[in-house]
């Protein structure tokens, strides 16, 4: 069964785990290169994961269908409560992440690796919940939820606008989205960077 919720969910972790892949290579090409990445991008992209997959998306699943999948299936509520602890550790991980990134600005080159090694811990953590939710939960949501239950997620999860999954930005958010488009790598952006159009 197709649904829109299962439809938008699994677009927003696909937009999220391009994002986090992008962060990763930025970091790489600076390296690589000797450089110092583009902060600005960087602190873009970290501001898009607070501010969409954490308070949108983990905030649904959490409240809506999580607790529909414990009523239907105890035998998942370890997975479930671990999922759990994940998004409410999310936003403590995002603020760790923003933090070494302001250090690595603010300090150079002393706190780089740093920086990368949150990263690396961060996105490495992401990535294995997102499969998490890919493999277990989301198929037995397929095979539990009534109509009913898929109803009510889909008119919750629909409301989502997440640029980064086709929709158009709120004027709030248009040079949010601006700066990541075009100035993060690939696969998230069109890959040019400032730094290279410089």
């Amino acid at each position: 069964m197709r649904t829109a919720a299962l439809d938008v969910i699994r677009d927003e972790h696909q937009a999220l785990a391009a994002m986090l892949r992008s962060l990763k290579m930025l970091l790489a090409q600076a390296r690589r290169e000797g450089q110092m990445p583009d902060f600005a991008v960087l602190r873009a992209m970290m501001f898009y994961v607070d501010e969409f997959p954490e308070r949108l998306h983990h905030t649904k699943e959490s409240e809506l269908l999580f607790p529909r999948l414990r009523e239907r299936a105890p035998e998942m509520g370890v997975t479930l409560s671990r999922l759990d602890n994940d998004h409410a550790r999310g936003e403590a991980a995002v603020r760790e992440v923003e933090h070494a990134l302001l250090a690595f600005e603010v300090m150079g080159e002393s706190r780089r690796a740093a920086f990368e090694q949150a990263v690396d811990r961060y996105v490495t953590a992401y990535l294995e919940h997102m499969a998490i939710e890919e493999t277990e939960v989301l198929p037995a949501a397929q095979r539990l939820l009534t109509a009913a239950d898929w109803a009510e997620l889909d008119a919750a999860f629909s409301a989502n606008r997440d640029p980064l999954t086709g929709h158009e930005p709120a004027d709030e958010y248009r040079e949010l989205f601006h700066t990541i488009v075009h100035d993060a790598p690939a696969p998230i952006g069109l890959g040019g960077g400032r730094a290279a159009r410089h």
